[in-house]
């Protein structure tokens, strides 16, 4: 059974998105000592990053730049729904996961880690595209 281009490119973005979840979680662990820095924003950056994968994996015919503009207007809008401080919205954050996919509290920092994790993905998809067409 051979897989099409865009079935193997799925494989990569789903594997490059586990990945990422990892990484991630791995920055909010204590197992892993790092500089406060890298505790403060690794985080938001890699889920930013996860984001563009998982929107890369949706649709992975679609040009990296729109994926880019996809995954920034969905981080920008989780951010900006901090804002809305309603009790059943705090509810769902109060638990890990809500936490962890929707916040807990507006941060302005955040969109730059998110613009800069969205940058990284893009960069990255560019040079994978790159390479790709260099083995042809």
């Amino acid at each position: 059974m051979m897989l099409t281009a865009h079935t193997k490119l799925r494989w990569i973005y789903f594997a490059l998105t586990i990945l990422t979840i990892t990484a991630g979680l791995l920055t909010r662990s204590s197992y892993m000592p790092r500089p406060s820095f890298l505790a403060t924003y690794a985080g938001d950056t890699l889920w930013a990053l996860m984001i563009f994968w998982a929107f890369a994996f949706v649709a992975p015919r679609s040009a990296s730049w729109k994926i880019a503009l996809a995954a920034l207007a969905f981080c920008f809008a989780i951010e900006f729904s901090q804002l809305y401080q309603a009790d059943w919205a705090n509810a769902i954050r109060s638990h890990t996961i809500g936490a962890l996919v929707f916040g807990r509290g507006f941060l302005a920092s955040d969109l730059i880690c998110y613009s800069t994790g969205i940058f990284i993905g893009w960069l990255l998809q560019k040079c994978m595209a790159a390479g790709h067409q260099n083995i042809k």
